[in-house]
């Protein structure tokens, strides 16, 4: 017999959210691991806020939240505190209880700038790859890093000359007509009023040019886990540079593996890599000073094949995590939600993995 459609506005339920979200769940998981990372920052959070005073947004439910948004690709604030409002499993996992009222968007934004302003994201991604290690996930010995170019929170038109004067406004303050056709534009010359630190470049030959900032990150080679990462300006000579730093907080002082692309392969690079007991696995261009003692190994092949993995990372944070284009601007602030991205990243690999194992 078919049933009623029958309309019922207000109910009473005295099921919890604990109890509506499945046992095998992958948030489980994850909620897990992330609240082991958390119980860590608990100086770092008695640092950031007074002793006293009315009390805020808990740090912990935010950064939960935050991680939501990266989980589930959530496009904007505002539509993160609509979910938790009436998403059963975004409360649970925040920690929220089903009669709990939803912050304001505004008053969410405020509190999590205060948590930008400390060293909050790189603590959590440390605690994150110390469970990792503590769970024999990661390799000390074999490393891959590469970079990617993450578009900057700022437009073309936005990119004018330094020594410009005023002009005078246009008839559209909030989308101007601009006409920079023919215009020999650089970054030595130029400058984004929305983002000074955002820098014009572009992926190789025959692409466009964007403002954007350079990501990168140190990939260990057996599980592909994210173990450093770090945002610079995007001035087309920062990956050697950001390699040799990511490079340097290598826990110990022993032997390894790098490999990477072309875009490496320098000179200068392979020399100082080579003063810090790294081996080069780079992939050799035609004047390359990389010679057989180091290709003909087998293991050479193996980081050849495996540096590829941290295309994954990239492509995970740019299409899951919504860092294609960042919603933050200046070198520090992107640096900070790049590495909780990172953190993130992790956690789930993790989860899957922990799934796979016999």
């Amino acid at each position: 017999m078919r049933g009623t459609d029958r309309q019922q506005s207000a109910m009473f339920s005295y099921i919890s959210a604990e109890r509506r979200v499945p046992k095998d769940h992958p948030l489980r998981a994850i909620r897990v691991m992330a609240d082991a990372a958390l119980e860590h920052l608990g100086p770092c959070f008695d640092a950031i806020y007074a002793s006293s005073g009315r009390p805020s947004i808990a740090p912990e439910k935010l950064l939960r939240a935050l991680l939501l948004q990266m989980l589930y690709t959530v496009r904007s604030e505002r539509m993160l505190m609509e979910q938790l409002d009436y998403n059963f499993l975004f409360r649970w996992f925040v920690g929220l209880n089903l009669d709990d009222p939803v912050w304001d968007v505004t008053v969410f934004t405020k509190n999590r700038e205060r948590l930008l302003k400390g060293e909050v994201a790189e603590g959590f991604f440390t605690a994150v790859v110390d469970q990792a290690r503590i769970q024999g996930l990661l390799s000390d010995e074999h490393f891959t890093v590469d970079g990617t170019l993450i578009e900057a929170w700022a437009s073309h038109k936005s990119f004018q000359r330094k020594d410009a004067r005023p002009k005078t406004p246009p008839d559209d303050p909030g989308n101007p007509s601009v006409d920079f056709h023919g215009e020999r534009r650089s970054n030595d010359t130029h400058q984004s009023t929305t983002d000074p630190e955002a820098r014009l470049a572009r992926k190789g030959a025959g692409k466009e040019a964007k403002l954007s900032y350079a990501g990168h990150v140190l990939m260990e080679n057996r599980n592909g886990i994210a173990v450093q990462g770090c945002v610079t300006q995007a001035t087309g000579r920062a990956e050697p540079q950001a390699a040799m730093a990511l490079v340097e907080k290598i826990p110990g002082w022993h032997r390894v593996t790098l490999g990477a692309d072309k875009g490496y392969d320098r000179k200068e690079l392979v020399q100082e890599l080579r003063d810090h007991q790294v081996t080069p696995h780079l992939a050799c261009k035609s004047s390359t000073i990389i010679d057989e003692r180091t290709t003909r190994h087998p293991g050479y092949q193996i980081s050849q094949c495996k540096r590829k993995r941290i295309e994954e990372i990239f492509g995970w944070l740019k299409t899951v995590a919504g860092l294609r284009k960042t919603h933050h601007r200046g070198v520090a602030r992107v640096d900070w939600i790049f590495t909780f991205a990172l953190a993130a990243y992790n956690l789930v690999r993790m989860r899957n993995l922990a799934l796979a194992a016999p």
